[in-house]
C-alpha cells in the first residue's frame, strides 16, 4: 500500500500521513479562497463593464451640454457603490479565509503533533536498545579476548578486566549521549507543536 521501503516504521508513516493531510486540507481551504475572489473579481469587471456602457449610451443621447455633466454625475453615485460593496465583499471573504485556516490548522495541528511525539519515541526506544545491544557484544567481545591471557597471565587479565570496564563506560556514555538527544528532538517536536 505504501511506496515505503521496509526499514520505515509504522510511527514515521503515520506522521507523514498526517503532515499529508495537514497540508492537504490547506491547500483546498486556500484555494477555495482564492476561487471565490476571483469570482468577485469577475463579477466586479463586468458590473463596471455594464455600468460603463450605461453611462457611455446615457452621455452619447443627450441633447444640451448642461445635461451632460448631470448624467455623468448621475452615473458616478452607482458607481461608487458598487466599489464600497465590492471592498465589503473582499473584507469577509479575507476574514472567512482567516476562520477556515485556523480551523483546518486547530483540526491536524493536534494530530501531528502527536505522531511526531510517537517518532521521537520510537527513534529513542531504537536507539538505546540498539546501544545496549552493542555495550553487550563489545563487552562479549572483550571476554573472549580476555580468556585466554587470563589463563597465560594474570596481570594480561586484570588489563583486560580494566578495558571491558572502560569500554562499557564509553558505551554508557554513547547511551546517555543518544538518550539525551533524542530528549532533545522530543522537545524540540513539542515546541514546534505548540508554535502550530
Amino acid at each position: 500500500m505504501y511506496p515505503f521501503p521496509q526499514s520505515v516504521t509504522p510511527a514515521v508513516r503515520t506522521h507523514v500521513d498526517a503532515q499529508a493531510a495537514f497540508v492537504n486540507e490547506m491547500s483546498k481551504s486556500l484555494f477555495r479562497s482564492f476561487q471565490q475572489m476571483c469570482e468577485l473579481n469577475i463579477q466586479l469587471a463586468q458590473t463596471m463593464l455594464e455600468e460603463t456602457t450605461l453611462a457611455s449610451q446615457h452621455v452619447l443621447s443627450v441633447d444640451r451640454q448642461s445635461e451632460l455633466l448631470g448624467a455623468a454625475s448621475a452615473r458616478a453615485q452607482p458607481a461608487t457603490e458598487k466599489l464600497r460593496a465590492y471592498q465589503q465583499h473582499i473584507a469577509r471573504l479575507a476574514s472567512d479565509a482567516q476562520v477556515e485556516l485556523a480551523r483546518v490548522t486547530e483540526q491536524h495541528v493536534q494530530n501531528t503533533t502527536r505522531t511526531a511525539r510517537a517518532v521521537v519515541d520510537d527513534l529513542a526506544r531504537t536507539s538505546v536498545e540498539e546501544t545496549e545491544r552493542g555495550i553487550r557484544s563489545q563487552q562479549e567481545a572483550l571476554r573472549t579476548m580476555s580468556d585466554p591471557f587470563a589463563r597465560a597471565d594474570g596481570a594480561i587479565h586484570a588489563r583486560a578486566d580494566g578495558a571491558a570496564q572502560a569500554a562499557q563506560q564509553a558505551g554508557q556514555q554513547v547511551a546517555q549521549q543518544t538518550a539525551q538527544q533524542a530528549a532533545q528532538a522530543s522537545q524540540q517536536v513539542r515546541q514546534a507543536g505548540t508554535t502550530h
